[in-house]
């Protein structure tokens, strides 16, 4: 074999050892930024009396990184909502549980579809949210705009309106057990959701 056939497999190798490297710190380096990503509620409450009204609600500082698969964790806190403002001082025994995780979002997102993104260009993904808590799974279909606001700042944003099943969101305990911390006996059929977070690569 010749030297120069030998320098050519060995250039050869380092590249694609290179590609590969930067390729997994692409996918890798994408997470979303908390002071940005937060999701917005509109929970309708039933009075004792039948009156109807609507409350919106917020999940803030959501945090996670996608890994290189394209998974994303996403540990929901009672401190991430807006739940503590309402109740004001809790009692010592409380204040421990606010920052205990009470469900985890996993979902999958496309990040070669993200890193192939130019600036001001957009794509919509259908992720699937699947969460556990109290041994109930669910699934949840959620059409999401991601846009390249920047070189290395993705917003992701509903694609179209999206409510929850309020029925469903009331047989589940945990969330059953929050709302009825802030006075909710009963809640509308329909749940609107707003995503708004941002995605950066660090």
């Amino acid at each position: 074999m010749s030297s120069k056939t030998i320098i050519r497999r060995i250039m050869g190798v380092g590249l694609a050892a290179g590609l590969t490297a930067f390729h997994g710190v692409a996918l890798a380096a994408w997470q979303l930024d908390p002071e940005q990503s937060q999701v917005t509620a509109t929970v309708t409450e039933i009075t004792s009396g039948g009156e109807s009204i609507p409350h919106e609600h917020s999940l803030r500082r959501m945090e996670g990184q996608i890994s290189a698969d394209g998974t994303l964790q996403l540990p929901i806190r009672l401190n991430q909502t807006d739940v503590l403002d309402s109740l004001g001082e809790l009692p010592p025994w409380m204040s421990s549980l606010t920052s205990t995780t009470l469900v985890t979002v996993v979902t999958r997102l496309p990040p070669e579809r993200i890193n192939s993104l130019a600036v001001g260009q957009s794509t919509v993904e259908i992720l699937t949210l699947s969460t556990e808590s109290n041994g109930e799974q669910r699934q949840e279909k959620l059409p999401v705009r991601f846009t390249r606001e920047a070189a290395d700042v993705v917003r992701a944003r509903n694609a179209e309106p999206v409510s929850l099943d309020g029925k469903e969101l009331m047989k589940n305990q945990t969330v059953r057990s929050i709302l009825s911390l802030i006075g909710y006996q009963q809640i509308g059929d329909e749940v609107p959701v707003e995503l708004d977070a941002v995605l950066v690569d660090r």
